[in-house]
């Protein structure tokens, strides 16, 4: 009986899905980009379109470069020099690597210029900072998270907060870390933080991209006004998104009764669509990036003759394994450590927008 119950229980997620407008005042869409710090995947989907844009196309190849600096302490990260250097002037963003949240000590570097770290017991104590306990520990915490604002440490260079922190982490407990680093910075070198982290032999990478135009694809319909849908007439929201998650795993859809891999087939009401252009980018990926790509997207004339696209979509998923979520919300792996958006944009600025976290998270916003 124990394993019949263990069977039926299905970890909980979330979904919230809401519906706007691009052109209205009170449109969360760039809010919730930009408070999604820590991007792993972006993907998009535009049908009845064969060839990109010369615009979307440079923006896909413009989402690069993002670093990767081995074992780098964390006291470089809050240096007076790295603060004014990089979290000053500009939208630096920084990712602990190969750390599982779950089982390791994880750090992470926000765009507003806060610095994330969830430790275990032994080493939070060692720091001999203030945090507080993990949501997501159990009756026995074994984990905490400990938020430095480098933003107010800067204003107080020599205040005894910053030397105890200072302290902390270069002499009672130093912390390194392998880091996934991206700073954006309009009109100043990349070559800056090559040379900043030059001694910690930094790495440049480029995300990978990943392109494929799909013929007599089938795909549900969509009406911008059936966000929950109706069987007679769209898709719902959760349908595509699943449907989505398909697409990009490359399934099979025809639902065989010979496929032992996938029975999952489109949802109904469907069409079938003469072409679509498929697009995956891998890295790691600021925020104000994917902006660019949501608004040339939005205005990138996909609905104009001939094309006539219905709709397109813009998918992100976040790290796994990253401290937070959407700005400082605690995030956790449980079974799969997903938290992702989508975006579905309609011919009349109306857009659909999914967010989506695991049993460890709280309900984004």
């Amino acid at each position: 009986m124990a394993t019949l119950r263990g069977l039926r229980e299905v970890p909980r997620h979330l979904l919230v899905c809401e519906k706007s407008n691009f052109g209205h005042d009170k449109s969360r869409h760039r809010h919730l980009v930009e408070t999604h710090y820590h991007n792993y995947r972006v993907s998009f989907l535009i049908p009845e379109c064969g060839i990109l844009s010369k615009e979307l196309k440079n923006l896909v190849m413009e989402t690069g470069p993002y670093y990767f600096v081995k074992n780098l302490p964390v006291y470089e990260l809050i240096t007076h020099k790295f603060i004014n250097t990089f979290v000053k002037k500009g939208l630096c963003s920084a990712l602990s690597y190969n750390t599982n949240i779950d089982e390791d000590n994880t750090a992470a570097l926000l765009p507003n210029g806060k610095l994330i770290l969830s430790l275990d017991k032994d080493t939070y104590e060692e720091t001999g900072l203030q945090g507080r306990p993990s949501h997501y520990s159990g009756r026995r915490v074994m984990k905490f998270v400990i938020s430095i604002d480098l933003m107010d440490l800067s204003c107080k260079p020599d205040s005894k907060k910053y030397e105890r922190i200072s302290w902390s982490f270069k002499e009672k407990k130093q912390l390194k870390f392998d880091f996934l680093l991206a700073w954006h910075h309009p009109g100043v070198e990349k070559s800056v933080m090559m040379s900043h982290f030059s001694s910690y032999g930094i790495q440049e990478h480029q995300p990978k991209i990943a392109t494929s135009t799909v013929s007599d694809l089938q795909c549900p319909v969509l009406q911008s006004n059936e966000l929950r849908g109706r069987p007679e007439a769209s898709c719902s929201a959760s349908e595509l998104l699943d449907w989505l998650g398909a697409i990009f795993s490359h399934a099979e859809l025809n639902n065989e009764p010979n496929n032992f891999i996938s029975t999952y087939c489109c949802p109904q009401p469907s069409t079938v669509l003469a072409k679509a252009y498929l697009c995956t980018i891998t890295g790691f990926i600021l925020p104000e990036k994917i902006c660019l790509l949501l608004e040339q997207l939005w205005y990138g004339h996909y609905f104009d003759e001939p094309k006539l696209a219905p709709w397109v979509t813009l998918t992100v998923q976040g790290f796994s394994d990253s401290p937070v979520s959407w700005r400082e919300n605690e995030h956790g792996f449980h079974k799969g450590g997903e938290h992702l958006y989508n975006f579905v944009i309609f011919n009349n600025q109306d857009y659909w927008l999914q967010m989506a976290v695991g049993a460890n998270d709280d309900c984004p916003p």
